[in-house]
């Protein structure tokens, strides 16, 4: 068991598998391969430049000049260490002995073996660039002085707190006017509640995580709308949102977005209804009325000035609109008096029937995929909402505040802003659908699920189609779903099972590897003649 154990950790340390067995085989573990030098590594292995990253993988000591070596087979690593700013010594004040090793090596996308990604869409114009966009408002900055207080008073009593939880201490403090003394108690109280509510090591955080939203998921509405903002629009909230969330569906039941507009408009009415009719799609049956003429062959098209004037367009919308269909299906356009008459001119009622379908449909204006859009005045000025997505579309409209502006439909947010928006969409629309149903889950839980939905690079469904049909074990695949199957084909392939989960260990009944089953407690007797013993 010892010798499996050194295997695995060193494996997991990106060490090839006949380099650690060569070494788990001589009895050697990973504290006794942390503490020899190259030398004596070298004599084992055969090889000085293997002994080299072997010692630099478990975290032991390499005499610079033998790391400043190249790597046989191994390109040297690309890019410069990142320079400080002026208020890093500031920043990091309070993780003093911290290692940073490896932090000056840069990387190439392929050395971190990362696939490319298809994001699946039709055109390079669906992708937001830099450029395109307004630049970003500043968010990084230095330490306050209460802030600065409040890292050094944590180094005093050897405490340690994220830097969220810093800023957010020296927020409240300033705004209560604490005295210093106050504060320090504060300080001290939460670095101590802070290391009560860390997991303990080898605890199993998936079970955890598992049963936090399972349980309370049992409670939720099976179904239920929730009017976002007005009354006209309503979401899927409760059990059917949060399936599509962990089913990383491709499109939601009900999309909508959240559209914020920039601060020099945001309390004028009329500038952000323009920006509303400019986003709502348009199709030629909402401004003008259609009939066909069977003995002349052709639609004729009468177009309604009020409708027309409530979204702002003209009779050239439409001509531009219809010009742009596909030229077999129409022979001529004429635009006479109040109506624009489009002829088929092949005599053919099929024909007729077809254009007129085509026609009812065209859109004229707006965004494809968002059917209506409405605004609403809130406590910061006035908000757009809309009724379908097309986030790639919004965000290059000019007044649109891309900062503030999201969609419920987490795929799109991964396509056009990256995996990183996708999971930070993740963990607020699971947090939002929780709450709305008066149920308090840990943020941590969800942050779990969504970190498992997304490392690889793409959001996957957790299912037998995503995370959990893709687990390296093969009874841990067959204990979820479809069993035969599963086996059937692992028998064929000749697959093995390293048994490193819980599921695989409960199957064939021997104790897992969490908690107290995580360690491995050996007892060496003292020799009793060297300690005087009888």
């Amino acid at each position: 068991m010892a010798k499996f154990d050194t295997v695995r950790a060193l494996t997991r340390r990106d060490i090839s598998e006949p380099v650690a067995n060569k070494l788990a085989e001589q009895g050697f573990k990973l504290g006794d391969i942390k503490k020899m030098d190259v030398a004596s590594l070298t004599s084992l292995l055969g090889d000085e430049a293997v002994a080299i990253d072997t010692l630099q993988k478990v975290g032991g000591k390499v005499p610079k000049e033998d790391a400043a070596k190249p790597k046989k087979g191994k390109a040297k690593a690309k890019g410069k260490a990142k320079k400080k700013g002026k208020g890093a010594e500031d920043d990091i004040a309070y993780l003093e002995g911290a290692s940073d090793s490896g932090l000056d090596e840069g990387f190439e996308l392929g050395d971190l073996g990362v696939e490319d990604v298809d994001l699946g869409l039709e055109d390079d114009e669906d992708i937001i660039k830099a450029e395109d966009l307004p630049p970003l408002r500043e968010v990084d900055r230095p330490l306050t002085k209460t802030e600065k207080f409040i890292v050094a008073e944590l180094g005093k009593i050897d405490g340690w707190l994220p830097r969220s939880l810093i800023t957010e201490l020296g927020h409240k403090a300033d705004t209560l006017k604490m005295k210093k003394t106050d504060l320090r108690k504060v300080v001290k109280k939460s670095a101590e509640r802070f290391i009560v509510n860390l997991i303990d090591p080898t605890e199993s955080a998936g079970i955890i995580a598992a049963q936090s939203i399972g349980e309370p998921g049992t409670q939720m509405t099976m179904r239920t709308f929730h009017y976002a903002g007005v009354a006209e629009i309503n979401v899927t909230l409760g059990l059917p949102r949060l399936i599509e969330i962990v089913d990383a569906r491709r499109e939601p039941s009900t999309p909508m977005m959240e559209i914020h507009v920039f601060d020099e408009i945001m309390n004028d009415r009329d500038a952000v209804e323009r920006l509303a009719s400019e986003i709502e799609m348009t199709k030629l049956s909402d401004v003008a009325s259609l009939t066909t003429d069977i003995i002349n062959m052709e639609v004729i098209i009468k177009p309604n000035e009020k409708r027309m004037k409530r979204r702002g367009m003209d009779r050239e919308h439409i001509i531009k609109a219809l010009k742009k269909m596909r030229r077999k299906a129409y022979s001529a356009i004429e635009d006479v008096d109040d109506a624009i008459h489009v002829k088929v001119g092949a005599p053919s009622f099929k024909k007729l029937h077809a254009l007129m379908e085509l026609i009812q449909s065209l859109k004229v204006k707006g965004i494809d995929g968002i059917r209506r859009a409405l605004i609403r005045l809130e406590t910061g000025g006035y908000v757009v909402y809309t009724e379908g997505s097309n986030l790639a579309k919004v965000l290059r409209l000019p007044g649109v505040d891309h900062t503030r502006t999201t969609t419920n439909n987490i795929m799109e947010i991964y396509e056009v802003l990256g995996i990183e928006a996708a999971r930070n969409s993740i963990i607020r629309e699971a947090s939002r659908t929780l709450n709305e149903q008066g149920l308090s889950v840990d943020v941590r839980h969800i942050m779990l699920v969504a970190d498992l939905m997304t490392y690889d690079g793409a959001v996957r469904a957790i299912g037998r189609h995503g995370i959990s049909g893709k687990k390296s074990s093969v009874l841990a695949r067959a204990a979820f779903e479809i069993t035969t199957a599963h086996l059937l084909k692992a028998g064929v392939t000749g697959e093995r099972d390293s048994l490193e989960g819980v599921a695989e260990n409960i199957i064939v009944g021997q104790p897992v590897t969490i908690g107290t089953g995580a360690v491995e407690l050996v007892y060496s007797p003292s020799d009793k003649k060297k300690s005087g013993g009888k």
